[in-house]
């Protein structure tokens, strides 16, 4: 008997389901009542996989319930389900996804079931991405501040920035209570801060972004960070490699503490340096940086141990 798979295609009001292989098809609403329906509904089937699209942020209520609810449950990427439907001729590139796409996406490819981050988590990483959006909109301000003239314009930024280096603050307090307030947080905080060129934002951000860091090992770690290198390659050629997908903010954080341990942590320096000396492009040294700094980072996690130079 084949495997059954759901897909749900999560919008703002509702829920679109679809259970292959039967083809059945059916919507819920996007509230209490609709989500106890559909676990119910669910529950009776005993799905193997239930494929969840992920759409901004609407998608985490309706996977942490059915989590709850012991179902087994992936959010996918939906840039993967778009160009999966395309490869089947079901979709051009601006259509939109279905329910029934992810199903069958799902039922392909058979994505991997990872616990959802508990409620502490969730809270740090929403803290850490709200503490980012307002620091590129500071970033926005003080770039129209050099570009504007107009005095009354230049007292609306100025008061505006104001606000959000208060919002910041404010931020940054309460990320420095949740991870405080967590002697688990606070331990693993300071493994990470052990290392050169890793400060409490990029520890932080670690802490929220990337929970499996220390449980995987460092191929996994990397290809979550999207620094897993990839190749185009056809026959007999082969083009250059790349690196892409996985958690961006993750990735960005690290490139950052890649930039500065490349200067003040003497073994990333010296790895860093022999790159470059072996004639590998600075761009290419610093995501090799990136990735080892990764690897250290996911080591020290893993033991427990602080940074030390021979670590690397």
């Amino acid at each position: 008997m084949d495997a059954i798979v759901v897909g749900i295609d999560v919008s703002k009001d509702r829920l679109d389901v679809a259970v292959r292989p039967s083809g059945e098809l059916f919507v819920v609403g996007r509230d209490a009542q609709g989500l106890q329906s559909l676990i119910e509904r669910l529950a009776r089937l005993s799905p193997a996989i239930i494929a969840v699209e992920a759409t901004g942020g609407f998608e985490t209520v309706v996977a942490a319930s059915l989590a709850a609810a012991s179902l087994a449950v992936a959010v996918v990427n939906p840039a993967q389900v778009r160009a999966f439907a395309q490869a089947l001729g079901r979709r051009a590139k601006t259509d939109p996804i279905d329910a029934a796409v992810i199903a069958h996406f799902a039922e392909a490819t058979r994505p991997q079931v990872r616990a959802l981050p508990d409620a502490e988590t969730q809270l740090l990483a929403d803290l850490v991405a709200r503490r980012r959006q307002i620091v590129a909109m500071i970033v926005a301000e003080r770039q129209r501040q050099k570009r504007l003239t107009e005095k009354r314009l230049q007292k609306s930024i100025a008061r505006l920035l104001a606000a959000l280096q208060k919002e910041l603050s404010s931020l940054e307090q309460d990320i420095d209570d949740a991870v405080r307030g967590s002697p688990a947080w606070r331990d693993k905080e300071d493994l990470l801060a052990s290392v050169p060129g890793i400060g409490k934002t990029i520890a932080r951000t670690m802490l929220a972004e990337l929970p499996e860091l220390g449980s995987l090992d460092r191929r996994k770690i990397a290809a979550l960070a999207g620094l897993a290198p990839w190749t185009r390659q056809s026959g007999q050629w082969k083009g250059k490699s790349f690196i892409g997908g996985g958690r961006a903010p993750v990735r960005s954080a690290l490139f950052l503490g890649a930039m500065v341990a490349a200067r003040h942590n003497p073994d990333l320096k010296a790895f860093r340096d022999r790159l470059v000396k072996a004639g590998k492009p600075k761009l290419v040294a610093l995501v090799a940086t990136a990735r080892k700094l990764l690897t250290i980072l996911n080591a020290i996690v893993r033991d427990q141990q602080p940074w030390r130079p021979k670590t690397a």
